[in-house]
């Protein structure tokens, strides 16, 4: 296994001057930071649409397949002759050092509208569209009816749309796709947008020998397309209501437990149709990314379920997950090589036990190492194991920076000076820890951009609990400089996270 290194950085904060980064030269200029700088991995998080009612957390969509459109380039639809230029000359005030989703949506709406009426016409007759309409037509058909029908209804959530509708009575359904078409062919043309940007980007960065790392939320939105048009797979009422919903149990950090309110799996009916739609679910996922992490591993060895209607999620209870048969049927049509396991919080033996049986990495978080159990704890660096991607931090802790300012006792500060050696303070702490992450043997290094420019806590991507405020950071114009490039570089090269597949032939013959 080669040893590779890579950053932490989502779409959305990237550079550029439209209130969110996006897929046009911001994202082709960090490809290249990552190429100049021996970066092997760029991971982000998932490309899902986000909405405001859920504090645009890209965990939480309306659609498990589609792409976020927020992330169009608009410079790509204006060399296209779709817009403009006159369009994106006088901009709106956008804020540099982070996204406002609302204002970013409301002006890209607006280009993706003309940009939508001016190619209308040239959209059919064997053109790149039609193509990608019947090669997605699987997931797009249903998800361009219901956006179309979300719009209809002023936005209302699927549960509380007319029953017709609702239970996609057959007579129902025909009726919207016959007088809503102008607007279900409107949606499809944006996901084209999406997905034609995405794979050209994904392209240059593969012919970089940059591996994009996705990542893959276990549950999907109660008001998502998903469960409007596949209710069958999930536990529901004849209503449609949820039964059973997701969660976590109470722990050291919540009395109370976490009640995040998605649908529990019908896993028996899952089965029954073979897993089908999570199989295409992941194929659609291995055609957008490289490497994909699976969110929440845990919960397909076992999962917290609590009663719909629960106030708090101490009323629930654990039940067993679709388990080995799940990732049987999986890796019996996709190999396990693509997948990572997030494996953190409460890990039983089970959970262990299904990720070792798949050879799938976990993850080592160096922020969780440094307890009163510091020498056996998993997280610290001389108990890992090659197989696994060590991080500093994720995108839900804070940075090494503010980790350290605010969340370090006196006892854990300690143990980290001990174990470094070294005299830490504020300005030294994200670039010891990313010494000690890139050290480790583990054969993937992520470390997320915040920790490499030294941000404090200001700067952290998501705060979990915390409804506002979060997935808003973004880089500043000049933030990548050349000291960054070989501040990395340097790592890179001292701890044998550069190795080319030349050098690990060579190194193999002189072995034997």
């Amino acid at each position: 296994m080669k040893r590779l290194s890579g950053i932490l950085l989502h779409i959305s904060s990237l550079q550029g001057p439209y209130g969110v980064g996006d897929l046009g030269p911001g994202a082709y200029r960090f490809v290249d930071f990552l190429a100049d700088s021996r970066q092997k991995m760029w991971q982000i998080l998932p490309l899902n649409p986000t909405t405001p009612g859920t504090g645009n957390s890209p965990y939480s969509s309306y659609s498990a397949f589609a792409g976020n459109t927020l992330f169009i380039d608009p410079e790509n639809l204006r060399d296209r002759g779709l817009i403009d230029p006159d369009d994106i000359n006088n901009l709106p005030a956008f804020p540099e050092h982070r996204t406002d989703y609302d204002q970013a949506g409301e002006f890209k709406t607006g280009l993706l509208h003309k940009a939508f009426e001016r190619s209308r016409h040239n959209l059919t007759n064997g053109s790149r569209f039609e193509l990608f309409c019947r090669n997605h037509a699987f997931w797009l058909d249903d998800f361009a009816l219901f956006i179309s029908l979300k719009n209809y209804f002023n936005g209302a959530p699927w549960f509380k749309w007319p029953t017709q509708i609702k239970h996609r009575r057959p007579e129902a359904m025909e009726e919207f796709r016959k007088s809503l078409s102008d607007n279900i062919q409107r949606e499809k043309f944006f996901q084209y947008l999406f997905f034609s940007q995405w794979q050209k980007l994904k392209t240059y960065a593969n012919n970089r020998n940059i591996i994009i790392f996705g990542d893959l939320p276990i549950y999907v939105s109660r008001d998502s397309c998903d469960v409007w048009s596949n209710p069958q797979l999930f536990l529901l009422d004849q209503d449609k209501n949820p039964t059973y919903v997701a969660g976590a149990p109470p722990d050291y950090f919540s009395e109370t437990g976490q009640l995040w309110g998605n649908p529990i799996y019908d896993w028996n009916q899952c089965r029954l149709e073979n897993y089908q739609w999570w199989i295409k679910r992941i194929q659609q996922n291995l055609v957008m990314f490289d490497f994909l992490r699976f969110d929440h591993f845990r919960g397909f060895a076992s999962y917290w379920s609590i009663p719909a209607g629960s106030r708090t999620a101490k009323e629930g209870k654990w039940e067993t997950g679709p388990g080995d048969h799940f990732w049987s049927a999986l890796t019996s049509e996709i190999s396990p090589a693509h997948f990572v396991a997030e494996d953190l919080g409460y890990i039983t033996p089970d959970v262990l036990e299904l990720r070792d049986r798949y050879g799938l990495p976990g993850m080592k978080i160096l922020q969780f190492a440094f307890g009163s159990d510091m020498p056996t704890n998993p997280y610290i660096p001389h108990n890992h194991v090659p197989n696994c991607v060590v991080y500093p931090g994720t995108h839900d802790n804070n940075t090494v920076r503010g980790w350290f300012d605010s969340e370090l006792d006196a006892e854990a500060l300690t143990r980290l000076k001990e174990y470094t050696g070294r005299d830490l303070h504020s300005q030294n702490i994200a670039r010891e820890m990313i010494r000690m992450a890139m050290s480790s043997t583990a054969c993937y290094c992520v470390l997320p951009m915040q920790d490499i420019l030294g941000l404090d806590g200001r700067f952290r991507m998501n705060t979990p609990a915390v409804a506002r405020g979060n997935w808003e950071w973004r880089l500043k114009n000049g933030e990548i400089n050349i000291e960054i490039k070989d501040f990395l570089l340097y790592f890179t090269n001292l701890y044998g996270r550069d190795k080319h597949e030349a050098d690990v032939a060579d190194s193999t013959s002189r072995d034997q």
